[in-house]
């Protein structure tokens, strides 16, 4: 089967909640991304219960016509921090904790994260054996389960666009493959 991962597009800041709503752009992104994977559609849509995740995957579930099944162990894990500031934005107002988090040095629990995230992916695999299936979800999320498939430890090690696609390839054996990674063609601006 194939599983397509899409990151969500750019949230809103807030710093009173860890589940923000989109960005006028980031629904602009939603927008863009599904409209650049309705051609090839989808068997079933899957996302995170976050806001910013389930807003990103409503445009293309709307487009072909499916519900959105929402699975909590593919939530992003600060989804308890109590603020969410985007990730360039942190950058740019703290560097120091932005470079922290960037080299690992968070509060979470790794291990606990990728395991909640590898049962919850192969979970929605096994479901829907032979098919394409898009979960919408979140850059931790994305890490981890590419860490797992190259046989790597969990780890936070690039970083997603928002509304990236990354493409696996998941074999009933249990093989996994990466096909591709951070495909952000959508984003472009058209020339004309």
């Amino acid at each position: 089967m194939e599983l397509i991962l899409i990151r969500h597009g750019l949230p809103v800041r807030n710093d009173e909640s860890s589940d923000p709503d989109l960005s006028q752009e980031g629904h602009d992104q939603a927008r863009k991304v599904a409209g650049w994977l309705a051609h090839e559609g989808a068997d079933a849509v899957w996302s995170s219960p976050m806001r910013r995740a389930v807003q990103t995957a409503q445009p293309f579930a709307a487009h072909l016509g499916h519900d959105i099944r929402q699975h909590e162990g593919v939530a992003e894990f600060d989804r308890d921090s109590g603020s969410y500031i985007p990730m360039e934005v942190l950058k740019r107002e703290n560097y120091e904790a932005w470079l922290a988090l960037a080299n690992g040095e968070h509060a979470m629990d790794i291990n606990a994260f990728n395991a909640a995230v590898v049962s919850a992916l192969e979970e929605v695999i096994a479901s829907h054996p032979g098919q394409r299936v898009a979960v919408f979800c979140h850059g931790g999320v994305i890490n981890v389960w590419t860490a797992h498939v190259l046989g790597m430890a969990p780890r936070l090690f690039f970083e997603p666009g928002y509304t990236s696609v990354h493409r696996y390839m998941c074999a009933r054996g249990g093989q996994r493959a990466v096909m591709a990674l951070n495909e952000r063609a959508h984003l472009r601006e058209t020339v004309g």
